[in-house]
């Protein structure tokens, strides 16, 4: 009676113990199976050893491989270092842009083989550069860098004449004196600023130079919806009277009743010139007007016979009272 519980606890423990040892064996067989099928999928591209600055040289010591996963490779990646850096250092790349450390290596940063890095990579489709000559009050005090978007405002004339009207909008800085790296973020004073304009804005902005003082405005990273703006002078600034707005002095009147007295406001109606309506005029047609009667005077009429009238003056009665003792 005494050795079937103890047959049962043994065939209950070798039961565990093969089912703990098949368990381990299923989990180290799934774990190399996917360490293998993890280092297949991942292919060797060429990422950045180093801070690559805009028009440096690509050489071979400023790169290293590194593991990427094959679904994830970037578009224009490199995998070969021939098809990166040459055997001849006169063909040699250079970069676009700014590479950081660990950045991959795209064909699109780069330039070809043997092709000089210029301002003109920077320029879009039909586009040109034309520089802009500024100072630290017209350039926002120096906090415009390349990459930025502004407003150009031209300001002319003189004294009370003196105008300014916004001539281009929206228009993209691509170099600071002679930087053009847009990562640069720290504000220098200028003293040109080039801009990418099409030939129509390149041949404004020669014009408005010549005509007055161009001033940059430092556009906001939201969208802005821009619209036609109109010309400002001095004398629409100067007004005669403040901007304050006027109000109609209404008439009062006291009103006292017994002991009391108070102040009644009479209240004015504005009236609307437009509303008035002008008078009408009725002319009545008037009777027909007679010719009047001509009197035939006898042709020979002696002078004596004409005498002046003469006027007899009029005699009016005095009264005279005397008083004793004056």
């Amino acid at each position: 009676m005494r050795t079937k519980p103890i047959l049962t606890t043994l065939f209950g423990l070798a039961i565990a113990a093969g089912s703990v040892f098949l368990a381990k064996d299923h989990l180290l067989t799934q774990s190399n199976s996917a360490g293998g099928s993890s280092n297949s999928e991942l292919i060797e591209i060429y990422v950045a050893r180093s801070e690559i600055s805009f028009g440096q040289a690509i050489e071979s010591h400023l790169v290293t491989l590194h593991k990427w996963p094959r679904e994830a490779l970037p578009a224009g990646s490199f995998t070969d270092l021939g098809n990166l850096v040459p055997d001849t250092r006169d063909q040699l790349r250079r970069a676009k842009g700014r590479f950081f450390p660990g950045e991959v290596m795209l064909a699109s940063k780069v330039s070809a083989f043997g092709e000089k890095v210029t301002l003109v990579q920077k320029l879009g489709e039909n586009t040109r550069a034309m520089a802009i000559k500024v100072d630290a009050v017209t350039a926002v005090g120096g906090f415009v860098t390349p990459g930025d978007f502004v407003d150009i405002v031209l300001t002319q004339g003189a004294q009370l004449d003196l105008s300014a009207v916004t001539i281009l909008q929206n228009i993209r800085v691509i170099g600071v004196d002679q930087q053009s790296e847009e990562l640069n973020d720290q504000p220098e004073v200028a003293r040109t600023i080039t801009v990418e304009v099409t030939p129509e804005q390149g041949q404004r902005l020669a014009l408005a130079q010549k005509a007055g003082t161009l001033s940059l405005t430092l556009r906001t990273l939201e969208g802005v919806e821009d619209k036609p703006m109109e010309m400002v002078r001095l004398r629409d600034l100067l007004q005669e009277e403040g901007p304050t707005e006027k109000v109609e002095v209404q008439p009062t009147v006291r009103v006292r009743r017994g002991t009391e007295s108070e102040i009644v406001t009479i209240k004015r109606n504005p009236v609307d010139p437009k509303t008035l309506k002008e008078p009408e005029i009725v002319l009545e047609p008037s009777a027909p007007i007679e010719p009047e009667e001509q009197i035939e005077l006898p042709v020979n009429i002696d002078a004596e016979t004409i005498s002046p009238a003469r006027t007899n003056p009029r005699v009016r009665p005095i009264n005279v009272t005397q008083v004793i003792g004056q």
